[in-house]
């Protein structure tokens, strides 16, 4: 059992789970736009659209500057982020739901080789994720219902559904 807290890089995931971590990069990989779902100043759930990259074995998520996800994360570094589903209601690859922590990155070195890479718009916040657990939903076989669940120290448990 994890230590609840338990934060891990998407390195620490994809080398601990590469299938799921592929599966989750193509479905992010698939739509530019996705959900990231963060915390207001009274604690309710604010949802905003959102790019996200992975590189350098991190999940990125850059903001504009004085944004209001931004701001929430500023205060609160919770975050939940959801994968756009996509054209109907197929959901092509499954649909995945990524919670975690966002870190705001000031360092200079590392800013800069995310622009070099991302050439994202000035300024920016940028924000290093530390995952808590990764969600996987699918259909299989038009039959069941499949979630796999990620948390960090643990093997994915899978249960399935009809």
């Amino acid at each position: 059992m994890t230590a609840p807290g338990t934060t891990a890089s998407w390195m620490v995931f994809a080398e601990a789970e590469p299938d799921l971590a592929k599966t989750v990069e193509d479905r992010f990989g698939a739509y530019t736009h996705h959900v990231l779902a963060t915390l207001r100043k009274d604690g309710s759930p604010r949802t905003s659209g959102l790019e996200v990259r992975f590189l350098d074995g991190e999940l990125w998520l850059g903001m504009m500057p004085g944004s209001l996800k931004a701001l929430d994360l500023r205060r609160d570094p919770r975050f939940s982020l959801q994968t756009n589903p996509g054209e109907g209601t197929g959901m092509g690859g499954g649909d995945v739901r990524i919670s975690g922590r966002a870190v705001e990155v000031e360092d200079g070195e590392t800013r800069a080789r995310y622009v070099k890479e991302v050439e994202p718009p000035q300024p920016f916040h940028l924000f290093r994720t530390e995952l808590t657990e990764v969600v996987r939903t699918s259909v299989e076989d038009d039959t069941y219902l499949v979630v796999q669940v990620w948390k960090p120290g643990e093997p994915v448990r899978t249960l399935r559904r009809t």
